[in-house]
């Protein structure tokens, strides 16, 4: 009955870095290649997702500051949802809605608000600057979740892009490792012919 005995998966990991007799110079630079490639993946995800998570929320909180709330008046009612409207939407409906703006001009126009909403209802709608209309801003915990998912992709991709660099050079140095292998067959195959054939 023939055996077979399995290689433990760590030691097929780090047979690099094992002392052998097989184990050629361009093994131990491959091995450093890849453990440094996983350390700077490490790095480099840990570092851009938490930059980008930062930069997003100190964004959306600035545009947040800008925008001013001010309470507007119905100037119609507002429909009803349709079916598909509620539900693929938050649950609103645009209506013509007036509001004065900072600089004391009265205004209107389109803005999300409850269903069944009627005239003369009072909502609160966001202005910029200008005292134009702008959409609802992000909350605090919407922000934090938007910067928090950025970040995490922004992060994944850094990973990715070392890694595959990595592996791109190590794919270059197993090319070449080939081609000397080749070169040497071609030095030594004649002479191992000879002795198979002799």
């Amino acid at each position: 009955m023939v055996t077979t005995r399995r290689t433990r998966t760590g030691k097929a990991l780090f047979w690099r870095w094992r002392r052998n007799q097989l184990r050629r110079p361009g093994d131990r630079v491959e091995a450093r290649i890849v453990l440094g490639a996983w350390f700077l993946a490490l790095a480099a995800g840990l570092l851009a997702g938490s930059m980008t998570a930062a930069h997003v929320e100190r964004s959306l909180e600035a545009r947040r500051a800008e925008l001013v709330p001010v309470r507007a008046v119905l100037t119609e009612n507002a429909p009803r949802p349709t079916v598909v409207a509620r539900f693929h939407s938050d649950h609103t409906v645009w209506a013509t809605v007036r509001w004065t703006a900072a600089d004391g001009t009265t205004r209107t126009g389109s803005a999300q608000v409850a269903p069944a909403s009627v005239v003369g209802d009072r909502v609160t709608v966001w202005t910029d600057a200008d005292g134009g209309l702008v959409g609802t801003p992000p909350s605090a915990a919407e922000a934090r979740f938007q910067s928090d998912c950025l970040g995490a992709s922004t992060g994944l991709a850094a990973w990715s892009v070392v890694l595959v660099c990595g592996r791109l050079v190590c794919v270059r140095l197993e090319r070449r490792r080939l081609a000397e292998w080749a070169t040497e067959w071609e030095r030594i195959g004649p002479q191992w012919r000879k002795r198979m054939n002799g």
